[in-house]
């Protein structure tokens, strides 16, 4: 049987158009990783195979899954047999609900200086820019809100169909 990606090969990197190699925050794209495998199985996950799936330590596991838990959206349970669990199902959970519990982070790698600009064309520059890039981030938002991982599962179901796997895939990790 043929297993997920491991973490370790997404690669926190993109490139531009002109092929420049760029740093991206993959974090919402991995917490949705794991929340996908959560739904698949009936057993929490430990905040060590929570790491796995983020290529970091159990510490950081815990802190990025604590926004998700004080969202309402898993439960976390220490000890023995505990771990991280969906407190509700794949189809009340959006992309936004996913990304506003990591914290909002920056959608655009690039954007105004944030400092005051002294010059009246910086200052021209600064708030077509600022606005623009709002209106692109609202818009995305709005998006995020539409698709729920109930979505993104029937996505991973149609692929598996397709597939030449005989079965779901174990934990990746």
């Amino acid at each position: 049987m043929k297993s997920c990606m491991t973490l370790e090969k997404h690669l926190d990197l993109g490139k531009t158009d002109k092929g420049e190699i760029v740093r991206r925050d993959s974090r919402l794209s991995r917490m949705l990783h794991v929340l996908i495998h959560m739904a698949e199985h009936d057993e929490p996950l430990t905040s060590e195979a929570v790491a796995g799936f983020m290529s970091t330590n159990p510490v950081v596991a815990r802190r990025t899954m604590a926004g998700l838990r004080d969202a309402g959206f898993l439960t976390s349970k220490k000890g023995h047999g505990g771990g991280w669990a969906l407190a509700v199902p794949l189809e009340k959970i959006t992309l936004l609900d996913v990304y506003r519990a990591l914290g909002d982070p920056a959608v655009f790698a690039f954007g105004p200086t944030g400092e005051p600009a002294d010059c009246l064309v910086e200052q021209a520059i600064d708030e077509r820019l600022e606005a623009t890039l709002e209106e692109a981030r609202a818009l995305l938002l709005g998006r995020f809100a539409e698709i729920t991982l109930a979505d993104i599962n029937a996505d991973f179901e149609t692929k598996l169909k397709d597939s030449p796997w005989t079965s779901k895939p174990e934990l990746c990790g």
